[in-house]
């Protein structure tokens, strides 16, 4: 399939130079960017060696795309977008989200803003146990919709739901759903193994143990994770967070991981520091470092309660950090100073986190709320990150996470992913003089126009491609009234 998008208004590149090109066409074919510039046609236009696009560290070898050669050579053109009034942006890149949390939003009883957060798990943990394997499949759906329709491509998702109900489908379930929609998708496969009984936050029924959770691991990336460049699927191993898992699981999973070169990730620095000095006499971060898990193969979400100290430590061992604006909103805790921790040589993406405490699957406003948190505290620490800089983070620096550098800018040689905005409409009228800027700045947080994934359309003017939309929202509907709302008189007295 190729596919030739003609005299896009602005495309903001996202690339090294921060390049943005008017008035400018992209040939895609085979799933690639092949080539930007003015007046393409097919036949013509061939990509010869586009070099080596990069390489993000010795992780596997998933960093090094190489070359491309002679995948560029495109005879006919099967699709041409008019591009006129559109302005282009490389897809967003979501790093950090628990999809299964989608059926628990909107929850009058469970009132995050208003509860403490050991409130708010105690109750949320009474819903989670009753999610079987057909909530997990519609809920990933609902949320992988809500991302395509505004500009994400390609996703992570903390999946640590395991209970009897689900079994060990989750993320097969969420596969299916991938594939059905086809987002890029990297599975995190989650576990707690610490009991309350020995100081967890965890119900029995969401426990798992080591061996179990390392079996299902080796059985998850042997049927799904893809080391290659343009891959469509990976799995990360990513035990919950450190306060709910034996010391072994941590350490077990570095080894396996580093044995089949996956990634790893875990919640890190959410308030639970002041638990780990009274448990094990240091903080997360040093005993993070003691189990083995931190190195260029791990990034860890939130991470509010870093510390000036901890930024070098991070540095060194180049660690990043998924920035999730919603719930450090919503909770009233501490905004992590991205400026500092970006010039101090840390990674920094973007997530949404899950449903049960952001309520929204929409990285465009994630993007916007993380600037505007970000200029609130600007003058205090020398300066606000701009709504650029921003999209950036969002974008590259995703790609750098999640070790994919054929993703995150538009680029000759790099993947199609990308999405794009009508912006000859009234409310834009006057802002489009800056397109690197416009989309945090401004605020454009409504669904996109289109949003392409592996040089398919995936999503076009408020459609998505290839299903039937209002038919897996009333099979979605039917799912969790089944599962949850019937089962749950609960939900307005918890």
């Amino acid at each position: 399939m190729s596919t030739l998008i003609k005299n896009a208004g602005a495309i903001v590149t996202c690339d090294a130079a921060d390049n943005v090109y008017r008035d400018t066409d992209i040939l895609i074919g085979g799933g690639r960017i092949l080539k930007i510039g003015q007046g393409l046609t097919a036949g013509a236009d061939k990509l010869g060696n586009v070099g080596n696009v990069g390489k993000a560290g010795n992780v596997g070898n998933a960093g090094n795309v190489g070359n491309v050669g002679n995948a560029g050579k495109v005879d006919k053109v099967d699709e041409i977008i008019d591009g006129r009034g559109k302005f282009v942006y490389p897809g967003l890149i979501n790093t950090h989200h628990h999809f299964f949390q989608t059926f628990a939003r909107n929850l009058i009883a469970i009132d995050y803003p208003n509860m403490l957060v050991v409130q708010w798990l105690d109750k949320i943990y009474q819903i989670f146990q009753l999610i079987d394997s057909d909530v997990i499949y519609y809920s990933s759906l609902t949320a992988m919709a809500d991302l395509i329709k505004h500009g994400c491509t390609c996703a992570f998702d903390h999946q640590y739901c395991y209970t009897k109900a689900t079994g060990k489908s989750p993320v097969d379930r969420q596969m299916e759903a991938a594939q059905l929609l086809g987002i890029r998708y990297h599975a995190g496969r989650g576990v707690n193994t610490l009991p309350r009984s020995e100081g967890s936050t965890m119900p029995e029924n969401m426990l798992e143990t080591t061996d179990e959770y390392l079996k299902d691991c080796e059985r998850l990336i042997g049927l799904y994770h893809d080391p290659k460049p343009f891959a469509m699927s990976r799995i990360a191993l990513a035990p919950c967070q450190p306060i709910n898992c034996y010391p072994e699981t941590f350490k077990e999973t570095a080894a396996l991981a580093r044995k089949h070169g996956a990634r790893m990730h875990t919640h890190l620095g959410e308030g639970e520091n002041e638990i780990m000095l009274r448990r094990w006499g240091k903080r997360t971060l040093a005993w993070c470092e003691e189990m083995g898990f931190i190195g260029p193969d791990v990034w860890v979400a939130h991470d509010w309660e870093i510390i000036p100290e901890e930024y070098a430590v991070m540095a060194k061992y180049q660690t990043g950090i998924s920035h999730c604006p919603g719930p450090a909103v919503l909770g009233g805790f501490p905004i992590i100073d991205i400026k500092a921790l970006l010039g101090a040589g840390i990674s920094v993406s973007l997530g949404c986190d899950g449903s049960a405490t952001n309520d929204s699957s929409n990285l465009l406003d994630s993007l916007r709320m993380a600037y505007l948190m970000q200029a609130y505290h600007s003058k205090q620490r020398g300066g606000a990150v701009s709504a650029y800089d921003m999209l950036k983070v969002a974008t590259a620096e995703g790609a750098k996470t999640l070790d994919r550098p054929e993703l995150g800018s538009l680029e000759a040689g790099k993947a199609a992913d990308l999405f794009m905005i009508d912006a000859e409409t009234l409310e834009l009228t006057g802002a489009l003089h800056d397109p690197k800027h416009l989309l945090a700045r401004v605020g454009v947080t409504g669904p996109v126009w289109l949003t392409m994934i592996n040089g398919k359309t995936v999503y076009r003017e408020g459609r998505l491609t290839g299903v039937e939309e209002r038919e897996l929202a009333r099979a979605g509907e039917a799912v969790c009234d089944r599962a949850l709302r019937s089962r749950c008189d609960a939900f307005h007295n918890l």
